[in-house]
């Protein structure tokens, strides 16, 4: 498989409805491959496109149309740092894109990782309709760890009275999201990482999560929801009650016992990449198999 793994995404901007312009990157499978499904990744809090380029590479590798999207204010997106008008344009963001990869002939599917599984939930009440199913690495629906009470005291004030001043983000241990040394070494000095958000955002992330209560009623498509056992920022347990409550056709679940919550900085990450290739090969399979005896 290696040979046919592309060195690198190459990265792309796009324009949103209220002028922001923002980076993604794309990976494409091999040329003479016609794409198996399109793949739209979305990352965490924290993170950026650029923590998950060995999953995308795979993913190219195996037939399908990747792109990795940087949020605005976050990853390769310098303008208003860790800011956001609201986390409803976060979600248009989100579908604006989507529909301009809209294809008949390819299925369109969701990878969202901590943080950005609140996006992909919401999603399905604000655009529904817009892809065929989501994969939810590590969800960050039940969070184990938010500010303190007198920091949460802190963020309310300058919601009102200076939103856009910044506030830490409680996760820059890098031992939280990964065991390896040689990982924690790369979230020391990754540049593109956000470590500090608005008082805006921050209140915005809380109104999300009153958001997704109600939206996980309207997630009506195959979900996937992989954990890792040794996850110190997402409780597992609550997670998967969480989105029991969706009215999904199927809700299949893979832990693996002894991952941290960056599964991509796992020492040997194949395990849960075959099994996200695999479950994302069926549902390419079985959505275009009920496009051809559809009416």
């Amino acid at each position: 498989m290696s040979d046919a793994v592309p060195v690198s995404g190459t990265i792309h901007t796009f324009q949103a409805s209220d002028g922001y312009v923002w980076h993604y990157r794309r990976y494409a499978p091999a040329r003479e491959q016609s794409p198996r499904a399109v793949v739209v990744g979305i990352h965490g809090i924290q993170s950026h496109g650029g923590w998950y380029e060995h999953s995308c590479r795979i993913l190219a590798a195996a037939g399908f149309l990747v792109f990795f999207l940087d949020r605005r204010g976050a990853g390769l997106n310098t303008l208003a740092r860790g800011d956001t008008p609201s986390f409803r344009r976060l979600l248009d963001d989100l579908a604006e894109f989507l529909r301009s990869q809209r294809r008949s002939d390819q299925p369109l599917f969701l990878l969202a990782i901590s943080w950005g599984g609140k996006l992909a939930l919401a999603l399905q009440r604000r655009h529904p309709g817009l892809v065929e199913g989501m994969a939810l690495l590590c969800p960050g629906l039940c969070p184990r760890i938010t500010p303190s009470f007198w920091e949460k005291l802190r963020i309310l004030g300058a919601r009102l009275f200076r939103p856009r001043r910044t506030f830490p983000i409680p996760l820059n241990d890098p031992a939280l999201f990964t065991a390896s040394p040689r990982w924690q070494q790369f979230l020391r000095e990754d540049p593109l990482s956000l470590h500090l958000a608005t008082a805006r955002f921050l209140i915005e992330s809380v109104r999300l999560d009153l958001y997704c209560r109600r939206a996980r009623r309207q997630v009506r498509m195959p979900l996937l929801l992989m954990l890792a056992g040794q996850d110190r920022i997402v409780d597992n347990a609550r997670t998967q009650t969480y989105l029991e409550a969706c009215p999904v056709p199927v809700l299949e679940v893979r832990t693996y016992p002894d991952a941290h919550h960056t599964l991509e900085f796992e020492p040997d990450p194949q395990g849960y990449l075959d099994d996200l290739v695999n479950w994302l090969s069926r549902q390419a399979a079985e959505t275009s198999s009920l496009e051809r005896i559809s009416p």
